[in-house]
This record gives C-alpha cells, structure tokens and sequence, in this order.
C-alpha cells in the first residue's frame, strides 16, 4: 500500500437501502425489524421541539415520540436503603402529545406501511432543507393506483413550529378518500389502540428512560373549529407543575368535492375531511403545528402563544417557512461544514452527524442539550457533562452564540449547584451529574454524583470559549462566578499532605470512566481540576487589571478573597498527578495497576456491553475501561504531557478499553492520530461515525447519541486536522489519512471565519468571512502549525507546507497482560466467572 493508498474500509450501510447522496439520507424500503432506529434517523428538531421519524400514518411504529427540551415530570426517587445527600427527585421527559399524525383511508382501506402494497417508495431527510419528506405510490387492495407525498420539518427560524404536508392523487379511477389529521396525547408509551412500545419492556437498561405508572398530564383547555381548521389542547404536569399549550391549523385545497368534521375531547382532537376523489385532481392538506411549554405559565395562556405562532406562519404562506429553513441552514452550512474528498460515504455521515447537532442545539434557548437531543427518551432527556466536552467544541468554533446559550444555561444552574455544594458538605458549587432541572437525578452515585470532574469540565467549556470569542461581556457577567465557585469547590475538596512535599490531593472521586469508581487521584479529574483552578485565579486577576469596577462588584457578590485566589493557585502547582515511573505511564488512579486485566478478548459477544451483563463490584474489580478516562485528558489538557508520554498512555489504556460507551471511540481516535496509529485513528472515527447510522451500539431506537455526533467534528478537525486550543494558542499539526485525498474545515476565530484545507503536502489557510470579536475588536487570526505562527489576513490564501502526516505506527498498541508492575508482578488477564 502506497503512502497516500486508501484503506480497504468496511461500509457499515446497506447501501441498497440507503444509497450514496452527499446531503440526504434516502430510504428506498422500508423494514420493520429497525423501525426503532429509522424513527431516530430520520427524526427532525430545532433543539427545542423534536419529532421522532414515525410514520405519518401513526401505526406501524417502534416508539412514538414528540420532545419539548426541558419539558419533564418529577417522581420522588425510591433508594432501597437510604443515605443522607441521595438523589431525592426524578425528571423524566414527556412524550408530549403527538401532531405528527395523518391517517389516509381509501374506499375507507387504510394506508398501513406493513401491509400496504408499494409499487414506489422513497423516504429522505435533506440536510440543507431540513425537510423530511416520503413520496409513495400505494396500490389498494381493489387495485387503485394513489400518489401520497409527504413532508415534515421543524422550523429553525420560529423555534414553536412545526410544518407539515400531505399530498395525495389518483391515478386511475375515482374513490372515496378520508384525511384525519390529528393531535393525540400518547400516554407513557401507549398508541391509541393501547398498545405498549417494544422499546418499554426488553429488561433493565441504565441507558433507557424511566416510565410512569400513572396519568402525567392533567387536561386544562380543549377546543376545535372545522370552520377555522384550527385544534387546541392545554395540559399541566401532576407533580412537576410544567405546562404545555398545543395547537394545529389546517389548510385544505382541491378542485374534488368534500366537507370535514371535527372532534375535540381531553386527549384527542382531530379534523377530518371526506372527498369524492376523481383522478388526476390532486388533494393537499398544510399542517401548521405549534407548541409552547412553560414551568407554571397557565394552559390557558400558552394556547394564546399557540393561536399567535399559527397566525403569523399562516398568514406568511408555507412557501416562505420552507425558504427560510433553506436559507437558515445555508448560513449554517457556510460556517460548520466539513469536506472529505473522495469519500462519499464518509461525506454523507458526516453531514448527518452535524445536522444532529444543529437539531439538538440551535434553539435550546433557555435549556440545555439532552445526551438525547429532542430525537428520543433515552436517558430521561437529561443533561450530562456530554454537552460540555462533545458538543460545545463545534458549537464554540462554528456557531458561538449556541455555545454562548449552553453556557448561560449552566450558569442559570449556579444556585442549584451551590445547595448541591452545600448538601456534600462543600463550599462553592457542584453541578449535578445529570438534570433537567437543576438538581441532581443520579439514582447510583458512585457512577454518577461522585464524577465532581463535572465542575471542571464545565469550566474547560467556558474558557475555551472566551478564548476563541473574547466574550469579555459574558466572563463579568456570567463566567466568573462560574470559575470562582468551581475553584471553591477543588479547594475545599482536595487537601494537602505535607509529608509528600505539600502535593495536594483529591480522593474519593469517579473519573468520565464509570467502569472505575469513587477512587483517589484519578488522574483526568486531578489534571482538569489543576485546569479549573489556573483558569479561576488567571481569569480573577485579569478582571482586576482589565476593570475595577466589575472586580469590585464580583469581590462583594462572592464575598471574595483575595487568600483564595493563593490558595487556587498553590493547590494548582501542588497537584498530584499520579506517574509510575517503572512503566512510564500516568496510572488512571493511585490504585489502578493494582488490579488484574480483564480478558476483553476472550469474553462471549454476548456479555457485551458489561455494564448490562455483570454487577457493577464485578467491573470495579478490573483494569477495565469504559469509556476514555487517561486519554481524554491527554487530548483536553495535551499542553502538560510530552510526546513520549502520550504515546505510552495511549499504549497502555487503549487495548483494555470496551467501548461500552458511545463517548470513548471520538477521543480515541483523535490521539490515536497524534501519537501515530494512523489505520486504528480511522477505524475509531469510523466506529463513531456510524454509532446511530448502522445501530452499532444496538440502541439507537432511544436517540442519537448526540455527545458522538459532536464528537465526530472533534474527531476530524482535533484528530485529522490536528486543531488545538489551549489557554487561547490556536495550534495545527494536521494527521490526514491515508485515501484522504483532503479534508477542509472551518474556525470561527475571534468573529474571524478561516477555511483550513489539510493536504498531504500543505496546509491552506483562509480568512473566509471576516469579522470582530464578542467585544467589536478586529483581530487578525494567528494559527501556530508545527511550530510556527501564522497570520491569516483577508485576501490570498496562506500556504504553508507540510512534511509527512505525523509519526506512522503500524497496527495496533501491544496487550497489557504481562506486563510487569514495579513491585515485581505480573499483570494477568481473566474473565470474571470462566
């Protein structure tokens, strides 16, 4: 294989089924084996409101699914022994009710997908329009030939809407033809005919969403109007108190005759129309759907928002709502895409993966970014670290302003840390672990509330940034205190041992790797506690230079110290950082060599994943790793490890990682290419981009895993691209794959748009779109490759001239068992039970 030959890459897609298209995802069939995963790929949202890809029909489906962000249920959570600090209340997310919904009858025969009888059949989703549309040529049980085209879309533009159409015609003869379009509360994974979800009784998993055994949404408002074509529904939350407010318009047009009728009662309104259809005279039906939800606003009142949003949308023409999605995601395109030549079907995921993003993230306003996004249930829709580290690196280099609003949310979330503080038994603040609300919902601590490494994570998030926006504005306001009161925390968390040379530790913590618990000195949360601190003490002093007023004004709402600040900064320079120097590697915790090697190679498929196969004592007892722990650190804080060392880590941590968890293969990947495993840094990135696309982690019926398809970005502009940022020093050391003939990507710098072209010989730099900073300060972009600093005016591009891709290592890292331990001992692998 030549240098730049191309890897025989597996295509993990039946491309018979979903053929090649650079900007959609096509269906050709449909099967119902994988309707759980279909419904999620083919989901549309906005960040706030989400609709699974159900069929519009409404039956036939795996899971049916309509998600407001941040629209939940509270439960009192029941511990079968009881501990002071436990997690007292559950958020779950609800099922809102379902608009989707447009049932076809033809000589009163229903339209089913399973049964009907499809001379055609394409289903897309266009990742520049961002319409999800179906066209199927149905022939009826007496042999009638009809035309049924669909659309659906999620409004970027009108966060509250959604659109909706439905075009049926006869081909041969006429028929009478029935259109219900309904708006029905689907109650805790039950359809209309009562019938449970699948996805609601296979067994225990962690990773699905908690159900009700009771009513969630009491009934307040109800009306409906054949004249007006307009439904209405208004509901409240039992326990939670949240309330929603739900309304569709209906325009109906056809040269056949017809009239509607309507009905309206508490959890179902629909409007259907009856037509003597004659072939060739098409039928069409607009749906505009809107929602508004509120934290106790009355029904009543939302039901008002509803009839406003429907009266602009309505009154501004279905036309002008699909231009403007078009033009929205044009601009977004412009900024955030990423180019693979040569590789089609890597271009085609990525493209999916991103426009996940887009639909987690974009109008989130106001709420955080589900590890689900709006596309599923999975995880109860909360809020993890995920958003922090996998999904604000793209937002923060593509689209700030989003990553600006994920962080005003976390910082709306500051008093609720600072009880959750309190209720540990620590100063400052500590964010929960995972929420919806604000406050802590890990049932199990040591996997969840123990991961204090959160309040670093979010502080990493917010650095990087100010550092690529100069959003000074937001750091007075907002950031600030976030980093003073994470800092509080570490400070009163970790202590000093003098014995030791004054080296400050931390104990009693869980790593991002949850297949290692409540352990002392985890290394990734030391390192980015360390992080945490500089960032609190540097960004405290510069507000003191930069301007008084705002310090002092900081000084009296904290009741800030300025011993603290020392102490910040002397815990930061004494921090443990666990090394053995006889294997040469940064052990993942003090005691983590200490343990034998679990024999992954030799463990039955079966008893994968191992968190749903063996008892959480069992995992805790191996070097086994779930999802990167070491090797994140390596790559968030890769300023404070050589070359060597970054090798040697990756060496040793990469063969007893499972993969068990959708966040580690992005990380993976990414240092894989630093450090020279150029194949294995490939198929990483290839495993990932493809975890919801070909359901490999067999659970992709729950929603996208939105922490890997940010993670994908990472993958290509930090992993191939080489991109870093640390403390504000934008670096790139690029690592193009072999077959790659070049991968282009573009920074947002400081209000500054670079196009980055990696070649296998040069690199291009571009200044794109020119722009000022957060603070209206022209700045021009200054990259370091390989070394050294490059200026990218506006005018011709900059090329710079590359020598190779990086180091080259062959195949993969060698087996841990058999090492050696300083002690003398051998590490020995075993699977636990055999």
């Amino acid at each position: 294989m030549t240098s730049h030959e191309a890897p025989q890459i597996h295509d993990f897609l039946d491309r018979g089924r979903f053929p090649l298209d650079d900007w959609r995802l096509v269906e050709t069939y449909p099967r119902h084996e994988d309707l759980g995963v279909t419904e999620t790929l083919f989901a549309v949202g906005n960040g706030y409101l989400g609709m699974r890809g159900n069929v519009v029909e409404g039956r036939d489906s795996h899971t049916h699914g309509t998600f407001i962000n941040g629209f939940h249920e509270t439960w009192p959570i029941q511990h079968a022994e009881e501990a002071f600090g436990f997690a007292r209340v559950g958020q779950t997310i609800v099922n809102v009710p379902d608009a989707k919904i447009i049932r076809l009858y033809v000589d009163d025969e229903p339209l089913l997908l399973s049964i009907a009888d499809l001379l055609e059949y394409e289903r897309f989703l266009d990742f520049r329009s961002g319409v999800l549309q179906r066209d199927i040529l149905w022939r009826t049980p007496s042999g009638k030939r009809v035309r049924v085209s669909t659309q659906r879309m999620v409004s970027f533009t009108q966060r509250h809407l959604a659109v909706m159409t439905f075009d049926v015609e006869l081909l041969d003869e006429s028929a009478p033809i029935a259109i219900s379009s309904q708006v029905l509360n689907r109650q805790d994974g039950e359809d209309e005919y009562h019938v449970r979800s699948k996805a609601m009784g296979e067994g225990h998993d962690p990773r699905k969403s908690d159900t009700f055994s009771r009513r969630v949404l009491e009934p307040k408002y109800s009306w409906g109007s054949a004249a007006d074509g307009r439904v209405v529904l208004g509901y409240r939350c039992v326990d939670s108190g949240m309330t929603l407010g739900v309304a569709a318009d209906h325009l109906f047009e056809t040269d056949n005759e017809w009239d509607q009728s309507v009905q309206v009662d508490d959890d179902l309104a629909k409007i259907t129309y009856r037509v003597n259809a004659q072939p060739g005279k098409p039928i069409r039906l607009v749906k505009y759907v809107a929602y508004h939800t509120s934290r106790g606003v009355p029904p009543r009142e939302l039901v008002d928002r509803c009839r406003r949003t429907l009266d602009r949308a309505k009154s501004e023409g279905l036309q002008r709502q699909f231009e403007a999605q078009r033009a929205w995601l044009d601009d977004f395109w412009a900024r955030s895409d990423v180019e693979i030549s040569g590789q089609p079907a890597v271009q085609q995921a990525v493209r999916w993966n991103l426009f996940q993003v887009a639909q987690a993230a974009a109008r989130a306003e106001g709420q955080g970014i589900p590890a689900k996004g709006v596309t599923g249930s999975g995880y109860s829709g909360h809020y993890f670290w995920d958003t922090e580290i996998y999904v604000l690196p793209f937002l923060t280099y593509t689209s700030p302003q989003w990553a600006r609003n994920a962080l005003r949310f976390r910082y709306s979330l500051l008093d609720a840390a600072r009880r959750r503080a309190r209720e540990m038994s620590q100063r400052g603040a500590l964010f929960p672990w995972r929420t919806i609300n604000g406050e802590e919902a890990s049932a199990y601590y040591a996997a969840g509330t123990a991961q204090y490494h959160i309040d670093a994570d979010v502080a990493y998030a917010l650095t990087q940034y100010l550092g690529a926006t100069g959003d000074t504005d937001f750091l007075n306001r907002a950031g600030i205190d976030v980093l003073v009161e994470t800092a509080r925390m570490w400070v009163d968390l970790g202590f000093w041992r003098d014995e030791e040379e004054g080296t400050f530790h931390i104990h009693s913590v869980t790593g991002p790797d949850e297949y290692t618990t409540v352990v002392n000195d985890n290394l990734f949360t030391n390192v980015m506690a360390r992080f945490n601190l500089q960032a609190a003490a540097r960004a405290v002093r510069e507000l003191a230079e930069r301007d008084g007023d705002s310090y002092t004004r900081l000084v009296t709402r904290l009741k800030l110290d300025e011993t603290e600040v020392e102490d910040w900064e002397r815990a930061a320079r004494d921090m443990a950082i666990p090394f053995d120097e006889h294997m040469g590697i940064h052990p993942q915790d003090q005691h983590f060599l200490e343990r034998e090697v679990w024999d992954l190679d030799h463990t039955p498929l079966d008893q994968r994943p191992l968190l749903l196969n063996f008892h959480p004592l069992v995992i805790y007892r191996f070097q086994v790793i779930k999802q990167a722990d070491v090797v994140l650190a390596l790559y968030l804080q890769g300023d404070h490890f050589t070359a060597e060392q970054k090798r040697a880590n990756f060496e040793y941590y990469d063969p007893i990682t499972t993969g068990d968890s959708t966040l580690s293969g992005v990380v993976q990947s990414i240092i894989a290419a630093e450090v020279g495993y150029h194949d294995l840094a490939l198929r990483y990135f290839l495993g990932a981009l493809f975890v919801d696309l070909a359901d490999r982690h067999r659970n992709a019926s729950d929603g996208v895993h939105v922490a890997s398809t940010g993670g994908v970005w990472s993958a290509l502009v930090g992993g191939f691209g080489g991109f870093r940022d640390h403390n504000g020093v934008f670096t790139l050391d690029p690592r193009l794959p072999d077959g790659w003939e070049q991968l282009v990507f573009r920074l947002t710098l400081r209000g500054q748009r670079v196009r980055v072209t990696v070649r296998h010989d040069e690199l291009e730099l571009f200044l794109e779109e020119e722009g000022a900073d957060a603070d209206g300060v022209v700045v021009t972009p200054t990259i370091v490759v390989r070394g050294k600093e490059i200026e990218v005016p506006s005018g011709d591009p900059v090329i710079v001239p590359l020598d190779g891709q990086g180091p080259r290592l062959e195949g993969n890292p060698p087996p841990v068992a058999g090492r050696r331990r300083a002690d003398g001992t051998v590490i020995s692998a075993i699977v636990p039970g055999h």
